[in-house]
């Protein structure tokens, strides 16, 4: 998968079109991924000892894979290609800048 966590990405589809934000999971079996602030449900929450109280709470809830896209530092959203520095080591490349994402 081209997405990892901890990468900032911007939706491409859906009701949060437009939003960026960084990817908190990643769920390979499912194409999957969960966006930080993006498509969020709100859940009834038990309460769990003293750490969790009750309530209604705001979850994060997965989107596709594909209806998010990588963003590059200098060029904004962009696809990504597979480089090789001169170690031999693959990296992900910006297609526009030719750079590092």
């Amino acid at each position: 998968m081209a997405i990892r966590e901890g990468d900032r990405v911007v939706v491409i589809s859906g009701k949060d079109v437009g939003r960026e934000s960084r990817v908190a999971r990643v769920l390979p079996r499912q194409g999957r991924v969960i966006v930080e602030g993006v498509n969020t449900a709100k859940r009834h929450q038990k309460a769990r000892g003293r750490e969790l109280q009750a309530g209604i709470v705001d979850k994060d809830m997965p989107i596709d894979i594909s209806n998010v896209m990588l963003v590059c530092g200098d060029c904004g959203p962009v696809r990504t290609g597979v480089g090789r520095s001169d170690t031999g080591r693959k990296f992900r490349r910006c297609v526009k800048c030719d750079g590092e994402v």
